[in-house]
């Protein structure tokens, strides 16, 4: 008798902690926001540019009014499959929080236009995804990582009427400063024969040489892109499913320094405009310059720094508790106002 009444404490206990859709939200509304066919939360948003309308991919995870994530990826045209890590942690902490594969990228629409692939023009599609997903300044957060994380600066810069805080992970305000990062720190720590092979390389703009990757993979990649010994299977379907076209274009042949449109981007003089919570993240072994990462907390108005002892570019991953830990506690600290 005493084991029975265990069992149906145990299942109360249990119902009474399971997080449920608000009693108000309809089973179909609370897993595709509006959408009349359940599809777990996958949403194709239209996007209106000046060279016509197109989809991108969306998937929409929790119901929180009070906090509604947009989650950036790299690349330029990687997906948000190497951001999946996500889903662990904030449906843990009940946050409402959208995965999202910007135009271009696999699970969106690819247009061929190059005039498309600008900073300016991506600004304004996340700025129309904002307003699909029903975000605004007293629950809209975006997170970018990498080139999301020009991305979100870009839009803070623009839209921060609309925002409630900002989180960029892994990306130095000034493109030049990142270039001769690489060059003069990142370089140096390698092996003085196989840095002149692959400047040897650059020089010939032989990029589809598979020694180039050869190369850069174990002398760059995995020190300073992501450190654990086996990758994770969603940054492996990112990478396969990356638009090598419209990266090639805006970054260049590969993470080892800038060649393309953003080679010159620079918006450093410009983080004191912005004025929502902010939260800079940087990484010991990060392509980025981790105390470039610092100062920046310290140029915009109101910012925090997170400092991952043991991560690179992917933080998120090989120092995944420091990093998820960090930007929770950020989050949670800008909800409550208590920033």
């Amino acid at each position: 008798m005493k084991l029975l009444r265990f069992i149906l404490a145990a299942i109360l206990f249990a119902s009474c902690n399971h997080k449920t859709p608000s009693p108000n939200v309809s089973v179909v509304e609370y897993f595709n926001y509006g959408g009349l066919v359940e599809s777990a939360g996958v949403k194709m948003i239209p996007i209106h540019t000046a060279v016509g309308d197109f989809k991108v991919w969306t998937k929409r995870f929790g119901n929180n009014p009070k906090i509604k994530i947009l989650l950036l990826h790299g690349g330029p045209a990687m997906t948000h499959e190497y951001m999946e890590c996500f889903e662990t942690f904030f449906q843990r902490e009940g946050f409402e929080f959208y995965e999202y594969d910007q135009l271009g990228s696999y699970y969106s629409d690819q247009p061929k236009d190059s005039t498309l692939w600008t900073t300016a023009r991506f600004v304004e599609e996340v700025e129309q995804v904002r307003q699909a997903i029903g975000a605004d300044n007293t629950n809209f957060y975006v997170l970018g990582n990498s080139w999301g994380g020009i991305l979100a600066m870009e839009y803070a810069l623009k839209y921060q009427k609309n925002l409630k805080g900002v989180l960029v992970a892994n990306m130095m305000a000034s493109v030049p400063e990142y270039g001769k990062y690489a060059d003069e720190v990142l370089a140096k720590q390698m092996k003085p024969e196989i840095l002149a092979e692959i400047r040897t390389i650059e020089a010939q703009k032989d990029f589809s040489n598979p020694r180039y990757m050869e190369l850069l993979t174990p002398n760059f990649y995995n020190q300073h892109l992501c450190r654990l010994q086996e990758w994770p299977d969603a940054l492996n379907r990112a990478n396969k499913h990356l638009n090598s076209e419209i990266y090639t274009m805006m970054q260049g042949p590969s993470e080892f320094g800038v060649s393309g449109r953003l080679a010159k981007w620079d918006i450093k003089d410009r983080l004191n405009e912005i004025s929502v919570p902010t939260l800079m993240i940087g990484a010991k072994y990060d392509t980025m310059d981790p105390k470039a990462m610092e100062a920046q907390s310290k140029l915009v108005q109101k910012g925090q720094y997170l400092y991952c002892p043991n991560g690179s570019h992917l933080s998120m991953w090989d120092d995944q508790k420091v990093f998820m830990s960090g930007v929770i506690k950020f989050i949670k600290e800008v909800d409550a106002e208590g920033f």
